[in-house]
């Protein structure tokens, strides 16, 4: 049986707590529409204490079905679609925003592994794209985790990174 000190993993305690501190501070909410983390970057924000007065929803859009259903997608978007994309995720951002009425939605979607489909950049494992939307805009990053097809650690790494991006919003230090 696991501890309650092995959840949220280690990797990801640091950047929560400053998070979930910040958002705290300032009477501020988020919601999540992830792909590619499976639930991660909810369910660590969910395991703090007071999550109630700041967690406003997530979605797991993993699937296109799943899309279709809560993110709005259309037959233009499957129709354009070429793999998680900056573009992307910051649609998805904005339409989960604009639904579960948050001070800011994180997005993300890439490609954990351990294999890619195709041979685009954004397509190979330990790619991520990351949005996150706000009354200031939505602003995006994207990168390259370096671990190959090492599923976990991808997910982990795109958690980590997704939560900084909101970090980086919140005091200002993001760019659109």
């Amino acid at each position: 049986m696991a501890s309650s000190s092995s959840f949220p993993p280690s990797e990801v305690q640091d950047i929560l707590h400053q998070v979930v501190t910040l958002l705290k501070e300032r009477k501020e909410t988020v919601s999540i529409a992830e792909t590619a983390t499976g639930g991660l970057i909810s369910s660590s924000i969910l395991s703090t204490p007071g999550a109630s007065k700041l967690y406003k929803g997530g979605l797991t859009l993993y699937t296109l079905p799943s899309r279709i259903a809560y993110a709005g997608w259309t037959q233009q978007h499957i129709d354009n679609y070429d793999g998680p994309t900056q573009d992307v995720v910051k649609g998805l951002a904005a339409h989960v925003r604009k639904d579960l009425g948050s001070t800011y939605t994180i997005a993300e979607s890439g490609t954990a592994g351990p294999s890619g489909s195709g041979k685009a950049p954004n397509r190979q494992p330990g790619y991520v794209a990351l949005a996150v939307d706000c009354d200031r805009g939505s602003f995006a990053r994207e990168l390259d985790t370096g671990l190959g097809g090492d599923r976990v650690g991808n997910m982990l790494r795109f958690t980590v990174e997704a939560l900084t991006l909101l970090r980086d919003v919140i005091e200002g230090k993001a760019k659109l």
